[in-house]
């Protein structure tokens, strides 16, 4: 899981992006909508990295599909020290 955590949020273009997605579910559960909003990007942008941090099981989600709040997973709460390290290196 860690080497999934640093490709996902440093190893591509989208990495910041996703590092951003990240930070702000872990302070408080959103749906897709919402983080267009608070992080003042394109919803289809967010529906990508969304879709991107799922595949690599970064991110959750909870209810319907338009209406869905994402969240950290399990696995990447488990690795949440991880997680921390890679923030502080994308800000």
């Amino acid at each position: 899981m860690e080497a999934a955590l640093w490709y996902v949020l440093t190893g591509t273009r989208g990495g910041p992006n996703r590092a951003r997605i990240l930070r702000t579910i872990e302070e408080q559960p959103r749906n897709a909508n919402q983080l267009a909003e608070e992080l003042e990007l394109d919803y289809k942008t967010v529906r990508h990295h969304l879709d991107v941090l799922m595949d690599n099981d970064v991110v959750e989600n909870s209810g319907d599909d338009y209406g869905a709040v994402y969240l950290p997973s399990g696995v990447a709460r488990a690795n949440w020290e991880t997680v921390e390290t890679i923030l502080e290196k994308v800000d």
